[in-house]
């Protein structure tokens, strides 16, 4: 008769070699919405959020001013998170008012509903092919394709990837590819980015009038800064880091792409909190219907998981990611370029 410990180990080896609809499979219990959970984390984030913006608005001192214009980023990065669960219906899947207190959101954050859902979705279908993962997400071209390519399409592409676009992401990636492209592209289908775009302006004009330009500075500028730079970056590097796999049609599947294509990002317990425990983005892409607060529990309760391809916030993590600009097929590995566009 198999004695307790070894009984234990082998169950723990049987499981270890589910993958497939198999390990998707073993993930679905864990997408379980809880409300009066789920309900707690969006009205106690946005709370604070509403307090320390009146912070920066109404606080005795700059200092304090300050402070309050900087957790007003870190709380706008975690409400954005919550706002993207909600979207994928991980929490509050039926609650209508759930549901239009995040629109509403969305176009305070410069992230619509149309256009996020669209965009996310197809990068969530799409995650790690070579061709059509640039829709929702930042673009990947071959070594060969790049060097075959036209100037304006390099320079293009170069650009779209830089650390300044990144780090610049309330102009570059929220007002202009989330707002304004997507308002001119497409009006009818994307009504919404036009009026996230006149809200965004029309606080800017309100603020400027009522409190002056310093008002303006802490409390909007400042806190979408923050929040923009760290989303940007963590959506960047989660998939875009030096262990990353690509491939074409032929190569892909979907719990491949989670797993070999999208990182877990280690964090300490602070920066977990304000980013709603993004970094465990491997989990997430396999299964997006669990809501993020049971994340950590589905990595110590399913032993596949726990081997994941490994990021960080540390400085050198950080250079190492964003040095990163082609796929070379041959080396099966992204790489930086050498030598500058010619």
């Amino acid at each position: 008769m198999t004695n307790g410990p070894a009984q234990a180990e082998s169950i723990i080896l049987d499981e270890a070699c589910r993958s497939g609809p198999e390990l998707i499979l073993a993930t679905k219990p864990y997408a379980v919405d809880s409300s009066l959970r789920s309900w707690w984390v969006v009205l106690s984030t946005t709370t604070l959020l509403v307090a320390v913006v009146a912070g920066t608005l109404f606080a005795p001192h700059w200092t304090l001013k300050l402070g309050c214009s900087v957790l007003s980023g870190l709380l706008l990065l975690r409400l954005f998170v919550i706002y993207h669960d909600q979207q994928h219906h991980a929490i509050l899947p039926k609650s209508k008012a759930a549901e239009w207190f995040m629109r509403g959101f969305g176009i305070l954050s410069l992230s619509p509903s149309s256009i996020w859902r669209a965009s996310h979705n197809h990068h969530h279908n799409h995650n790690s092919k070579i061709k059509g993962s640039h829709i929702g997400s930042f673009p990947i071209m071959t070594r060969e394709h790049f060097e075959k390519a036209r100037k304006s399409a390099r320079w293009l592409y170069l650009f779209m990837r830089h650390p300044l676009t990144i780090l610049f992401g309330y102009l570059t990636i929220f007002l202009h590819g989330m707002c304004l492209r997507p308002f001119v592209t497409k009006l009818r289908e994307h009504w919404d980015c036009l009026i996230a775009v006149v809200i965004h302006f029309g606080i800017a004009a309100w603020l400027l009038v009522s409190f002056g330009w310093q008002a303006w500075l802490l409390t909007q500028v400042i806190p979408h800064f923050i929040a923009s730079a760290i989303g940007s970056y963590l959506f960047y590097a989660q998939h875009n880091f030096p262990d990353v796999s690509f491939y074409d049609k032929s190569g892909w599947t979907y719990d491949r792409a989670a797993l070999e294509s999208s990182s877990y990002m280690k964090m300490g317990p602070l920066m977990s909190w304000f980013s709603a425990n993004i970094g465990y983005h491997h989990i997430h892409h396999l299964n997006a219907r669990i809501p993020f607060y049971r994340l950590p529990e589905v990595l110590e309760a399913i032993p596949e998981l726990r081997q994941p391809k490994v990021t960080s916030l540390s400085p050198l993590e950080i250079y190492r990611c964003l040095r990163l600009k082609v796929w070379d097929v041959q080396q099966q590995k992204m790489v930086a370029l050498d030598g500058s566009v010619k």
